[in-house]
């Protein structure tokens, strides 16, 4: 019945295809003359009128996305009065773009043969935001009834914590920090696995937290989701970004309403938009599989990285417009490096080259900024500057200066490699920017910072592993015997590659170390353990970055000073 079903769907769309495209065109030629000339309130009707009809064959080939974006941008057109004034130019410009993205959508589904509408809600969004509507929740198509919940937290080993009212807060105001450093990161563009763990850390510290409160189950949850959401690579979009901004709300009323904000219910949206991420990532994970189970839901067969893939197909150039486009300019390229060859090998070497291979780079530099890829086309003009100067003082480039064109052409050819994949974005543009400073860093400084990064990583995973065997053998000492003595190596590591603050917290839990743990009779209290290992995760994630084109992220070694601070180390 189904295969019938979607047999007959098919055939429906193909009757209609030819009228579909027809109509598409007819809406953009009377929105475009409408925008030449907006005292003309008849092609603004039409435009309506078309918008409409095309709704109409949607809803009888069920096709949803199509039907909701028609639905939405007649809602604009009709905002749009006759004699529109420049103020009205963002409601024009978010209807042509609707109208180019539908003509593109239904060659999407003619040729795949698949309607998912989620495609389309970036730009159904962007229709409602132009109108100032709330934008549509990224679970917008995902049905979900929420009223029965599965217990989130049962697959989770939590500790309960039993503090004093003091030791509640200092607690609960580390975690949201916590959790705020991983908003921070995730707005700036920071490194993302790092936030992603920061943010389970922190959602796992407050459902310890809650006891046997409501609210338990969001933070239980929200652990998942974030593990998750690091086994499969998932991003963080603009609506990502707006739930977490919203979850953080419940996390200060942890920390300014106490114990009894744990009795908090949790909002169905919420719930919802976290079990849709689940489901949106086709994680196979023991604790994903459970939680969906309870819905009778399996991971999405079109997981996020798929759909990812087909919007960019969706939004950008079709992809045999960019592979020609890839192929076109990788064969200028190549004739471009022949001519570098010739050059550095020293046969027959002509001055006339140099004027030839800066005509080169010219033009490619016009075709990258034609494309948008302003940065690369500036390299690449910069390289030709260089190149003329040479020409004009009668001089071949040295050795050096030979090298760093070739860098230039090789990181140009990198990115028109990856136009098909990555398509025409800032990304793209970014791959070959130049970093002088790269070039004037010393090898053996960037040997030495690896290793030195490497090092505190190891000597960070053998501390968490010592304190967690102390705590087991019920406080014998000798597990930790040898841990202040390397990490404060470590300490001497970080001063050398010119990292002084981190430094400064790792000699402070060296210390925290032996005066709280080994020099003392008595075993030591739960905060201070609890403290010390949100200071060691912290330095961990920051570490993480040491060795690697990562910006560091002192936020971090905020972080496990915050710790230390709130157990008095």
């Amino acid at each position: 019945m189904i295969q019938s079903s979607l047999a007959t769907k098919s055939q429906s769309f193909e009757l209609v295809k030819s009228e579909i495209e027809q109509t598409i065109r007819n809406a953009e030629s009377s929105l475009e003359r409408f925008q030449e000339n907006r005292e003309s309130g008849e092609d603004l009707q039409n435009c309506v009128d078309y918008l409409n009809q095309l709704r109409g064959i949607f809803v009888l080939v069920e096709l949803r996305g199509g039907t909701l974006l028609c639905k939405e941008a007649v809602m604009v057109a009709n905002d749009v009065p006759v004699g529109a004034s420049d103020d009205k130019n963002i409601l024009l410009t978010a209807l042509s773009s609707a109208l180019f993205i539908l003509r593109r959508y239904v060659e999407y589904y003619h040729q795949q043969r698949e309607d998912h509408p989620e495609l389309l809600l970036p730009i159904i969004n962007e229709l409602r935001v132009a109108r100032k509507e709330p934008a549509h929740p990224e679970s917008h198509f995902f049905k979900l009834d929420v009223t029965s919940r599965p217990d989130f937290c049962s697959g989770l080993s939590l500790r309960p914590m039993d503090l004093s009212e003091e030791d509640f807060e200092n607690y609960a105001r580390r975690m949201r920090l916590m959790l705020q450093v991983a908003l921070v990161g995730i707005i700036r563009d920071r490194n993302e696995v790092v936030s992603k763990k920061l943010i389970a850390r922190a959602a796992r510290g407050f459902a310890r937290l809650c006891g046997d409160g409501q609210l338990k189950q969001l933070w239980c949850l929200l652990a998942v989701v974030a593990e998750a959401m690091i086994d499969r690579a998932m991003g963080f979009s603009q609506s990502r970004k707006r739930l977490l901004m919203q979850i953080e709300r419940y996390s200060r009323d942890m920390v300014y309403v106490g114990r009894t904000a744990a009795r908090r219910s949790v909002e169905d949206e919420v719930i919802r938009e976290l079990v849709y991420l689940l489901y949106r990532s086709g994680s196979a994970n023991e604790e994903v599989q459970r939680i969906l189970s309870a819905w009778r839901l399996a991971p999405s067969g079109y997981p996020e990285s798929m759909m990812e893939a087909h919007r960019k197909r969706l939004y950008g150039p079709g992809a045999d417009v960019l592979k020609s486009l890839s192929k076109a300019l990788q064969e200028e390229l190549n004739q471009l490096k022949d001519r570098l060859d010739i050059i550095e090998r020293g046969i027959e070497p002509d001055l006339s080259e140099l004027a030839t291979i800066a005509d080169s780079l010219i033009r490619l530099g016009n075709t990258l900024n034609m494309l948008d890829l302003h940065r690369l086309g500036d390299v690449a003009r910069s390289e030709a500057d260089r190149l003329r100067t040479w020409e004009h003082a009668g001089t071949l480039p040295a050795e050096d200066e030979l090298y760093s064109l070739a860098d230039a052409v090789l990181g140009i050819e990198n990115a028109v490699q990856q136009l098909v994949s990555r398509g025409i974005t800032s990304e793209t543009d970014a791959l070959a920017i130049a970093r002088p400073n790269a070039r004037e860093e010393s090898l053996y400084l960037r040997e030495a910072t690896i290793v030195v990064g490497d090092e505190a990583r190891g000597a960070l995973t053998l501390a968490k592993r010592a304190i967690t065997a102390f705590v087991e053998s019920d406080y014998d000492k000798l597990h930790l015997a040898n841990l202040p003595h390397t990490l404060h190596s470590i300490w001497g590591g970080l001063l050398l590659i010119g990292d002084p603050d981190a430094a400064d917290v790792m000699e402070r839990v060296a210390r925290s170390i032996q005066e709280r743990l080994l020099d003392v009779k008595t075993p030591p209290s739960g905060a201070v353990l609890e403290s010390l290992a949100d200071a060691l995760t912290s330095l961990e994630y920051y570490i993480e970055s040491i060795g690697t084109r990562d910006d560091r992220n002192p936020d971090l070694l905020r972080l496990a000073e915050t710790s230390l601070d709130d157990a008095g180390l």
